[in-house]
C-alpha cells in the first residue's frame, strides 16, 4: 500500500470512551502531511452495554451502522466496539483493514475477515498500567474495608465504621503478608512490583512467565493457594482457566483469605466465591469482573456487601488508556499506508 492515488480512507468508529476524535487525531499525526479522509462515527458504549452480535462477541450491536459508515470505498476501519460480522465484510468489499483498539479483536470474525483478504489488527498493553493500579486499589479497599466505612458514614451517617478499628474487625496490612498473584503479564507484573514497594511477601504462578519476576516463583497453583492471604488473579481466559478457582481451590486458600479479580470474571466460580464467602473460608472479595455482565439483579454478590469490593468493569478506565489506544492503533494504519510489517496482526 506504498503507493496510492487518492486520501486514505478512513472510519474511526469511535464511542464513548476511546472517543472518534482521538482516533482521526492521533491518525491524522501518524500520516502527517498525506492525504487522509476519516469519517467519525460515535457507538454508544459504554452507555449501552455490548455483547454478542451476530457471530462475534463484545461489541455495539451496530451492524448497519458499521455498513453505512464504511460505504464508499472506505478502506480502513479503527475501532473498540464495532462489530466486524461476516455480514460487514460482505456489504463492504473495499475495506482492507481493521485495527481494534483493545487487547484482542473480540468483535472481529477472524475466519472472514481472512476469507475477504482484510487485516486485522489489535492494541495489546494499552490499559495494562490502568488495570494493574486499580487492582491494587481494589486489594486495599478489601483489605482496609474502605467502601464499608464509607458507606456508613456518609450515606448512613453513621460512625458505626470505627469498628473496623476493633481488633477483630480491622484489616490487614499489605507490608509482610502473602499475596499470591496468579499470572504474570503485562498486568501482572506490574502488581507485583506495586505490591513488593509494599513490602508485602509476594509469590507468582504462572507456568508461562520467562526469566525473572518481581516475587517468588511458585510451581503449582495448589501451592500458591496454600501460601497465599490474598490472591489476584491475572491470567487470560481460555479453555483451560475458564473456572481456574472453584469450591476446591478456594478450600486450599488459609481461612479468611481475600480474594481479587479484576481479570477476567470467568476465571472465578462466582457461585463457590459466595459460598466461601458465606462460610467466612473468604473474608472478603474485590471483583471487577464478572461471569456474567452487567451483575444481574439477583446476584448473591449483591447480599454480600459488608464482605465485598463490587465495581462495573473499570479497570481499564483512564484517560491515558483511550489515548494509547489510538495512537497504538494509528501506528499500524501508518504502517500498512507505508507498506510495512504490521506489528499487532492475527490475519
Amino acid at each position: 500500500m506504498s503507493e496510492r492515488n487518492g486520501p486514505v480512507r478512513v472510519v474511526a468508529a469511535g464511542d464513548h470512551f476511546v472517543l472518534p476524535g482521538l482516533i482521526a487525531r492521533a491518525v491524522g499525526h501518524e500520516l502527517g502531511e498525506g492525504p487522509v479522509d476519516v469519517r467519525e462515527v460515535t457507538l454508544g458504549w459504554p452507555l449501552e452495554p455490548f455483547g454478542p452480535v451476530a457471530e462475534v462477541q463484545e461489541a455495539s450491536d451496530a451492524e448497519d451502522e458499521m455498513i453505512e459508515a464504511l460505504a464508499d470505498g472506505r478502506e480502513v476501519l479503527v475501532t473498540q466496539m464495532g462489530p466486524v460480522t461476516e455480514r460487514v465484510l460482505a456489504a463492504c468489499p473495499d475495506l482492507r483493514l481493521v485495527v481494534v483498539c483493545r487487547g484482542g479483536p473480540v468483535n472481529v470474525n477472524l475466519d472472514a475477515a481472512k476469507a475477504h483478504d482484510v487485516r486485522v489488527c489489535f492494541a495489546p498493553g494499552r490499559n495494562a498500567a490502568a488495570t494493574a493500579e486499580f487492582t491494587v486499589g481494589l486489594l486495599l479497599a478489601a483489605l482496609r474495608r474502605i467502601p464499608q466505612a464509607h458507606d456508613l458514614l456518609t450515606r448512613q451517617g453513621s460512625w458505626e465504621g470505627a469498628a473496623y478499628y476493633t481488633y477483630e474487625h480491622s484489616g490487614l496490612e499489605l507490608e509482610d503478608l502473602p499475596v499470591g498473584l496468579i499470572g504474570y503479564g503485562a498486568v501482572g507484573s506490574r502488581v507485583a512490583r506495586a505490591l513488593c514497594a509494599f513490602g508485602a511477601q509476594v509469590m507468582v504462578y504462572d507456568p508461562y512467565a520467562r526469566g525473572e519476576i518481581h516475587g517468588l516463583r511458585v510451581t503449582s497453583l495448589d501451592e500458591l493457594l496454600s501460601r497465599s492471604r490474598v490472591v489476584t488473579l491475572h491470567a487470560r481466559l481460555t479453555s483451560e482457566t475458564r473456572g481456574l478457582l472453584g469450591a476446591r481451590e478456594l478450600g486450599l486458600l488459609p481461612r479468611g483469605a481475600v480474594v481479587v479479580n479484576a481479570a477476567r470474571g470467568p476465571l472465578l466460580d462466582q457461585g463457590a466465591l459466595c459460598d466461601a464467602l458465606e462460610s467466612g473460608q473468604v473474608s472478603a472479595a474485590a471483583l471487577d469482573t464478572y461471569e456474567y455482565e452487567p451483575l444481574p439483579a439477583d446476584s448473591r454478590l449483591r447480599a454480600l456487601a459488608e464482605r465485598v469490593v463490587l465495581t462495573p468493569h473499570l479497570g481499564g478506565a483512564s484517560r491515558a488508556v483511550a489515548e494509547k489506544a489510538a495512537v497504538i492503533a494509528a501506528a499500524e494504519v501508518g504502517r500498512w499506508v507505508r507498506g510495512e510489517p504490521l506489528a499487532h496482526c492475527l490475519t
